[in-house]
């Protein structure tokens, strides 16, 4: 392990990994009233990012939605694309009054880079008066937008120079963060400046399912240490070119990322399920949130590579770290054969699963949460759903990771807001149409004016929001 706080880390994994102290039995959490005594200003919204719902976008993605596996296997499963996806480039008025019904007071939305700057260094003024019309509505509307700035896609002209393999886009993404904070600064406190750089890396550079489709160690560890560059170059941006105080709080930036927290727990109590299960941990949860807190980049990828460099502009790029959280994992670890990391299938606790295969485990967030307490940095949970095409899955969903949250704050952990994803169904990457995780429905297959409408976990979300309307 590569710290104190590391090795810590290791040996809550190997005792199982902070084992919930709360109870959660179902009828306790069919009778908590949600978000009672929350603090004004706790966030209470919905998420969604741009390719997966404006439509109309041209990025890397565009081309690898077209594209397929030598195999013959389509890079989306469904063989669908984001070409129209939910149309919200153009019903975006309809997304703003879904959030008004839920009682919502903050929204997750990305701004398409590749929308804003289509080539190197030209900003398109047309999208960014199309932006300000969606931030000046939200805020009339009393929605908050946290506006997420890098959300998985590139713009073509950063692709074809070799995407975050190449050298220059750090600081390419913190001139756009620097023209964003520009433009939009005035309606927008609330920053994100790149979603699940982990996902990112295990998708593109070691599991090869997104682009650029590649499986290599050495420069998955090279692209997540670009990533941390470019957030800590992206954070100086923004706070040098925002200040604007759009809710009047004395802050014109808070910023952080949305990282994809998920539990690595041992399948077994044999040792070896420990100790693979604490390096899958250690790589994908911990090596950006550490690099932050230590000002230190530290990424150990045994026999292919290990980086170990002080990049002290990281120190101080959090204001909140951001904690999108699904699910969790049961490993078992080999010490022969092609991989040393199994996904356990077995269920022994009988847990429903999603429509995904995601075990649905809400006490992994209060897990999770009581975890990244120690840092010091306010938690916000800028992502947590369910994929749910019936819809009957989603309120209890719903309601049993707003206790855990609950029963966080009530620890002392400060948790500053839950954000669902997502607001309305979307573009689900390489699954296509088939993953419905929205609180509003769309049948993009028979309706073509794309209606959004509501689903049962709506009157939850309703019953949530009645807190703070309540402060």
């Amino acid at each position: 392990m590569r710290s104190a706080a590391a090795a810590a880390l290791c040996g809550l994994v190997l005792c199982g990994g902070c084992r919930s102290r709360v109870t959660f039995d179902r009828q306790v959490i069919a009778s908590h009233r949600m978000l009672d005594g929350v603090p004004p200003g706790f966030l209470l919204g919905a998420a969604t990012s741009a390719h997966q719902i404006e439509g109309g976008t041209n990025n890397d993605w565009t081309a690898w939605e077209k594209g397929r596996y030598p195999d013959g296997t389509p890079h989306v499963s469904d063989g669908g694309s984001a070409a129209r996806a939910a149309d919200s480039w153009n019903l975006w008025r309809q997304d703003v009054a879904a959030l008004q019904e839920l009682g919502a007071n903050v929204y997750r939305i990305g701004v398409e880079w590749s929308r804003l700057e289509p080539e190197d260094g030209v900003w398109d003024q047309a999208s960014a008066t199309r932006y300000r019309e969606m931030f000046v509505a939200l805020r009339a509307a009393g929605v908050a937008p946290m506006v997420t700035l890098h959300h998985f896609t590139l713009p073509p002209w950063i692709a074809r120079r070799g995407g975050w393999d190449w050298e220059g886009t750090p600081a390419a993404l913190a001139a756009f963060a620097g023209r964003a904070g520009a433009a939009f600064g005035d309606l927008v406190d609330l920053w994100c400046t790149i979603n699940e750089p982990n996902v990112f890396v295990a998708k593109g550079y070691l599991a090869g399912q997104w682009p650029p489709g590649v499986k290599d160690p050495r420069r998955a560890a090279l692209v997540m240490r670009a990533l941390l560059i470019g957030h800590a170059l992206a954070t100086a941006a923004l706070r040098r070119q925002d200040k604007g105080d759009a809710d009047g709080d004395g802050r014109a930036t808070q910023i952080g990322i949305a990282q994809n927290l998920r539990l690595f727990d041992p399948a077994s109590a044999h040792p070896i399920d420990a100790i693979v299960a604490g390096g899958a941990d250690s790589f994908y949860n911990e090596s950006f949130i550490d690099a932050v807190a230590t000002g230190r980049i530290r990424i150990n990828m045994p026999t292919v590579i290990e980086i170990n460099e002080a990049y002290p502009a990281l120190l101080g790029t959090f204001d909140y770290l951001g904690v999108n959280y699904y699910t969790r994992e049961h490993v078992v670890g080999h010490l022969t054969g092609p991989t040393v990391y199994q996904r356990s299938e077995a269920n022994p606790e009988g847990r429903a699963h999603s429509d995904m295969g995601w075990e649905i485990y809400p006490e992994g967030l209060y897990r999770l949460l009581v975890r990244y307490a120690g840092h010091g940095w306010p938690l916000l949970v800028t992502e947590s759903g369910v994929a749910d095409r019936r819809g009957d899955v989603r309120p209890d969903f719903l309601r049993a990771h707003v206790y855990a949250v609950d029963r966080a704050r009530a620890d002392g952990i400060n948790v500053t807001g839950f954000i669902v994803w997502s607001l309305i169904d979307n573009f689900e990457w390489s699954h296509g149409y088939r993953g419905r995780f929205g609180l509003y429905t769309i049948d993009f297959e028979h309706d073509p004016a794309l209606t959004r409408r509501p689903t049962a976990a709506i009157a939850t979300f309703q019953e949530a929001a009645q807190a703070l309307r309540r402060r």
